[in-house]
């Protein structure tokens, strides 16, 4: 499924940890491994002789050979995006970040989020062991159904996949409330069990479930509760107004992030 991977690495050490987590996928899916590094045009010859030095240590410790060093100058966001487009790839692998950076200023990870036309993989854990546990927001999106077949096809096949929908009931009595809960049941039941038909064999266990309450708070309880490594989202908005915009959803945890963070539109 991924057969080109393509990392933007910025010499921080989150940008390393998510090249041993690109490199892992690399080399679970046989897949080619670039690296691209934007270079700030208003340093000088030197700065950008002790940028590509550091690189080169990157690639010499953590990547496997043959790996492609690209090193262009420009704005981060428009460089990265320009790249996902012409280098073909598959699947964008970020570093998170947890403080102020230029090269992940919130505009620039927004926007690279927002536009980005392959899959994204935010790294925030220091552990490049093969997936295991991975949790996925599920509702009746195309957007969200796509991210769990991409996140099917991305873990290994002894990982589980556990695809999870809340749900906000209208008021009512309890009787109606859960009248409303075995309805939804129904539905993601259903759902899953369509999107189960174009999904290939041999691939990670899926389960699923729903429950009641907020999306943002019971994921982050699910998170915590099944050790989750990877969380997997839709990047879409749940309004007219916000569907223009990066999900709120996808956003918060992109900025926040408790595990990685795999995002697909």
């Amino acid at each position: 499924m991924f057969k080109h991977i393509l990392i933007a690495h910025d010499l921080r050490d989150t940008a390393d940890m998510a090249l041993c987590r690109a490199t892992q996928l690399a080399q679970q899916h046989n897949a080619r491994l670039s690296i691209l590094h934007v270079l700030d045009p208003s340093q000088s010859s030197e700065q950008h002789e002790k940028a590509r030095q550091a690189l080169d240590r990157s690639l010499t410790r953590y990547a496997p050979p043959g790996t492609e060093l690209r090193m262009l100058s420009g704005k981060p966001s428009e460089v990265v995006l320009q790249q996902v487009q012409d280098s073909g790839c598959d699947l964008l692998v970020l570093g998170g970040h947890h403080q102020r950076h230029d090269f992940f200023s919130g505009t620039s990870l927004d926007r690279i989020a927002r536009r980005c036309t392959v899959p994204l993989l935010l790294v925030a854990r220091n552990d490049s062991h093969p997936y295991q546990r991975a949790l996925a927001a599920i509702d009746f999106s195309l957007c969200a159904c796509s991210a769990l077949g991409q996140a099917y096809r991305l873990l290994p096949g002894d990982a589980e996949l556990h695809a999870l929908h809340v749900f906000e009931p209208d008021k009512g009595t309890p009787q109606q409330v859960e009248l409303q809960l075995q309805t939804q049941r129904g539905l993601i039941d259903q759902l899953l069990q369509d999107e189960a038909q174009s999904l290939p064999p041999g691939g990670p266990k899926l389960s699923h479930e729903v429950l009641q309450g907020g999306i943002l708070r019971s994921l982050q309880e699910q998170i915590k509760t099944r050790r989750a490594e990877l969380l997997v989202l839709g990047s879409h908005g749940r309004s007219a107004f916000s569907q223009a915009l990066l999900g709120s959803l996808a956003q918060h945890f992109l900025h926040k992030a408790p595990c990685d963070v795999f995002v697909v539109r």
